[in-house]
């Protein structure tokens, strides 16, 4: 029954957070559960920025987070790593796809936050 419930959560925190205009670092920006969260995308990597509620970074040293990869019809999980100042990075095995889905997971504050981006 779990397993029924995160879709249907996911789907309620996409619907609430449309993509906003290019962040700072070029990438698409989403605003989840009060955080603007920044997706850039390389050939390499993907990298997430954090922004708290008061418009600065959030310090991201010692968050676990996940990135969710679905493209072609299958979904990959990336363990993120955190970078100084406001980064999770992780890197990729090859360059996202046109259409690729990606839902960033973790935790902040207490909370979880998730954001989905579309590449």
């Amino acid at each position: 029954m779990r397993a029924h419930l995160f879709p249907a959560a996911l789907a309620a925190v996409v619907i609430a957070a449309p993509c906003l205009a290019a962040g700072p670092n070029g990438g698409a920006t989403v605003v989840a559960d009060g955080h603007p969260v920044e997706f850039v995308a390389t050939d390499a990597g993907l990298t997430f920025f954090l922004t708290g509620e008061d418009g600065k970074p959030v310090d991201t040293a010692g968050l676990t987070a996940k990135a969710f990869v679905t493209a072609g019809g299958r979904t990959e999980t990336l363990v993120l790593k955190p970078a100084a100042p406001n980064r999770l990075a992780a890197d990729l095995k090859a360059p996202l796809p046109p259409g690729a889905k990606v839902v960033l997971s973790t935790r902040v504050h207490g909370h979880t936050l998730q954001a989905r981006f579309e590449r």
